[in-house]
């Protein structure tokens, strides 16, 4: 649907499967969930005889499925909303009478995260649409006009098309998604008052990552005219025409009444993940890497929603390439996700104490953690090779480099020992 917004959405909207987007499948009837502020799923007829359950609390059985918490949608629904800046711009440019959570599932638009849709038809396929995404000469331009909406300043109407609001899961930073060679990639941009050039850091992190035996989501750092940078990650929710269902691990260990940790998400691969072997143990493996990495980089905002599962025709699950990593610059000395025995604690003592969780033996683990600080402790020489300035690495060496992390990769190096 490309025409003009009705003033008032209904209380019922319709979710669409777009993993074929030329051939989109009725999955069932959003509603209001009043009493929760949020959304209901009833799935389809049809959809019960031939789908699939979209999250491990959206079980192919009738009846009315309820958010969990309020201001929430239903199981893997959720995943389906804008995130913080999404919404941002939906307030701003949109200006919706009521804000509700089922609003929001519709204006984050036909290019939302993951491969289901919104639709106000349950008949036809008939999403909100922006118009053709910008490409890469447009990144001048969206900057402009994220600045204007950071800003509060007035957008003109043709502008609006340069911002979709529903391409990542949860996170405030602003974003847009443009096309480069044909591929769909996600621009971020730097915020007023922030301490260093995020855009640019978050490239080198990641790239430092990569170096660590991590899968991380291809970057670009992309030279804004007016000075600093904007950073490019290729989505990967996208396999070529088709669009692929993602899981963050906010709604995939909620589905599956575990804790949000990292031991239970390695747990969640060994159970449902690919080949539920060797390729499921080397992702548990990987992702013990990603854990030790986060803490010895300091990133503490490795938050729930900054974990994707994507699944495959067989409904197994497999991590997605890592993506919103890069220190955090608060020295907290805990991690949004569970550690270990001794919670969020940001310790590799604490990591190493529920290493079997991940399918490894205590020399595995160790072993691990060691090739992973060898190559945090070049991450000066790797973010100075980059292009990162001097002064904003001498910024973030007080937080990477404190004596908290600092004596913890030297244990590591020495073995985990003495």
């Amino acid at each position: 649907m490309s025409g003009a917004i009705p003033n008032d959405l209904p209380d019922t909207l319709f979710l669409w499967w777009m993993g074929e987007p030329d051939h989109p499948r009725l999955v069932g009837e959003l509603a209001m969930a009043r009493a929760l502020r949020g959304v209901s799923l009833r799935y389809d007829a049809q959809w019960l005889e031939s789908g699939f359950a979209l999250s491990e609390d959206l079980p192919l059985s009738t009846g009315e499925f309820l958010p969990r918490d309020k201001d929430t949608a239903a199981g893997a629904v959720d995943d389906a909303r804008p995130d913080r800046w999404g919404e941002r711009v939906i307030r701003f440019l949109d200006r919706p009478r009521r804000l509700s959570v089922l609003d929001f599932l519709y204006y984050a638009g036909d290019e939302r995260f993951g491969a289901l849709g919104v639709s106000l038809s349950d008949t036809d396929y008939m999403p909100r649409t922006l118009g053709p995404l910008p490409s890469l000469p447009d990144v001048p331009a969206i900057e402009t006009l994220v600045q204007h909406i950071l800003a509060g300043a007035p957008v003109q109407e043709s502008q609006r098309r340069l911002v979709a609001p529903g391409v990542t899961f949860g996170g405030a930073r602003p974003k847009a998604l443009i096309h480069i060679a044909g591929e769909q990639w996600v621009v971020k941009f730097s915020e007023p008052g922030e301490a260093f050039n995020m855009p640019l850091v978050e490239h080198a992190t990641l790239t430092l990552g990569q170096q660590a035996d991590i899968e991380v989501a291809d970057s670009r750092a992309l030279a804004l005219p007016q000075g600093g940078h904007a950073i490019a990650v290729k989505r990967f929710d996208r396999a070529g025409s088709h669009r692929i269902h993602a899981l963050s691990a906010n709604v995939a260990l909620k589905a599956a009444g575990s804790e949000l940790g990292y031991p239970e998400l390695a747990q969640l691969l060994r159970r449902r993940g690919v080949a539920k072997d060797q390729r499921a143990r080397r992702q548990m493996r990987e992702l013990f890497r990603r854990m030790v990495f986060n803490i010895l980089i300091d990133n503490t905002d490795d938050h729930e929603k900054n974990h994707v599962l994507l699944q495959t025709p067989a409904s197994l699950l497999e991590l997605s390439p890592a993506f919103d990593v890069l220190p955090s610059g608060q020295s907290l000395g805990y991690q949004q996700m569970r550690v270990g025995a001794q919670g969020h604690d940001a310790t590799l003592e604490n990591a190493l104490s529920e290493s079997a969780q991940f399918g490894l033996d205590e020399k595995q683990a160790r072993q691990d953690m060691a090739a992973v600080a060898r190559v945090v402790s070049q991450w000066k020489q790797h973010f100075r090779l980059l292009g990162v300035t001097d002064q904003d690495i001498d910024w973030l060496s007080e937080q990477i480099d404190r004596p908290a992390l600092a004596s913890q990769r030297e244990w590591a190096l020495k073995g985990g020992r003495p």
